[in-house]
């Protein structure tokens, strides 16, 4: 009964970090997409030649400063996914398995960096 209630409370526990990866999830694909939306709303304005003047590096700065904020935090809410998922395996005896939040967390920062190498070198499919 008490190695039933520690199994439940590692499983518990690594739910809880899914949980807590996937917050990450939302708050970096949110980061990206709106930085990301905001550098080629001005780079169009720009190429159009509709901005009259207006549109200055700032907002398309503060666009890459977004998507770049997103794509780093979500790589760091991976590594320390990955250390409290190994602590738990390590500790607990269990042998818990990369989840479908971390693939597509890992999925998101390809994205991201593909994202920031359009915004900033000019390369990619975007």
């Amino acid at each position: 009964m008490s190695a039933e209630r520690t199994d439940l409370g590692y499983e518990r526990s690594r739910l809880a970090a899914d949980r807590t990866l996937m917050a990450w999830i939302r708050t970096s694909l949110s980061m990206i997409s709106f930085g990301f939306t905001i550098f080629k709303f001005f780079q169009y304005l720009k190429e159009s030649g509709a901005s009259s003047g207006f549109a200055s590096h700032r907002p398309r700065n503060f666009g890459s400063a977004l998507a770049i904020l997103g794509t780093v935090l979500l790589g760091c809410a991976i590594v320390e996914y990955i250390v409290f998922i190994n602590r738990l395996n390590r500790e607990g005896g269990h042998k818990f398995r990369v989840s479908t939040a971390f693939a597509a967390a890992f999925l998101l920062t390809l994205i991201g960096f593909i994202a920031l190498a359009d915004m900033l070198f000019r390369i990619g499919p975007l």
